[in-house]
């Protein structure tokens, strides 16, 4: 939910110097709870398997519980899911977010967007 146009805001919370959670892996949260599959996650944000699995990684090393559970088998039996842990994480980040969006819209960010110079 950043602010579309020529500038962005963006909330990224870092662990350390590696981002714990931030706009590309709220995405990826987002679409495993919308797919129910890492492998269809990746799919729909044109990722490769590995790069999605990675981030998953990531996310559930970077926090005190896991925030994406994986069960083993394909079809009815597999696929992931973000835990309740990890559905509380993403919905806070989201809040921040939006908190984030609001603050910033105004005449000091509206200056900044007429001060871009045109890409070209």
């Amino acid at each position: 939910m950043a602010i579309d146009g020529p500038l962005k805001v963006n909330v990224q919370l870092l662990r350390g110097v590696e981002p714990a959670i931030g706009p590309g892996k709220a995405l990826v949260l987002d679409a495993i709870e919308r797919t129910g599959s890492i492998s269809a996650a990746g799919r729909d944000l044109k990722m490769s398997y590995r790069r999605i699995w990675l981030l998953v990684d990531s996310l559930n090393q970077a926090w005190i519980e896991p925030v994406v559970e994986t069960r083993v088998g394909g079809g009815t039996t597999g696929g992931a899911q973000l835990t309740p842990f990890g559905e509380k994480m993403l919905a806070s980040y989201r809040a921040i977010e939006a908190r984030m969006v609001a603050a910033a819209a105004g005449p000091d960010f509206d200056w900044l967007i007429d001060a871009i110079k045109p890409e070209g």
